[in-house]
């Protein structure tokens, strides 16, 4: 199972090097839908996993994010409605993302997750979990799809020890 955040790994704070210009507003009236990659759903779907959205963006990453990449309808994670942190210096996505794993090995990518999350997710979460922090101003890149992808593997070939790196 992979968790994608939207905001941060797939639209970056700041224009991708080749980026084309905006010559005229996007229809979605997301003011940085063009920083998007097309060549991120591929690389996704690429990675083997079941994707799964975990982003504000909800349902609506289906309609106007998951097109413009080539994804099929993703599963949205639903977030609780409530503001309040998760507690313990926890991102407020941690224990929903860790409720819809259940028992089920995991990549989170995210840009705002923290060591205090990935130690949480070892500690408590019963299989192996990648809980990867991307750069928000450079969104995925190669070295992430990288990462996660041996990651993936190793979790095929030889079990991991329980807990996330």
């Amino acid at each position: 199972m992979i968790f994608v955040d939207v905001d941060g790994p797939l639209i970056p704070l700041r224009e991708r090097p080749g980026t084309p210009p905006v010559v005229a507003a996007d229809p979605s009236g997301h003011p940085l839908i063009h920083r998007l990659d097309p060549a991120d759903g591929p690389r996704l779907l690429a990675l083997g996993g079941d994707l799964v959205w975990a982003t504000t963006w909800m349902q609506a990453a289906n309609e106007v994010v998951g097109p413009r990449l080539g994804l099929p309808p993703l599963p949205v994670v639903a977030f609780p409605d409530d503001d309040r942190p998760a507690g313990g210096g926890l991102h407020w996505k941690t224990l929903a993302v860790m409720a819809w794993a259940a028992d089920r090995a995991f990549v989170w990518l995210d840009d705002e997750v923290t060591g205090r999350d990935r130690r949480w997710v070892r500690d408590f979460h019963p299989r192996p979990a990648l809980v990867h922090r991307v750069h928000p101003h450079a969104g995925l890149t190669a070295a992430d799809f990288a990462e996660v992808s041996a990651w993936l593997a190793d979790l095929g070939q030889d079990p991991p020890d329980p807990g996330c790196r």
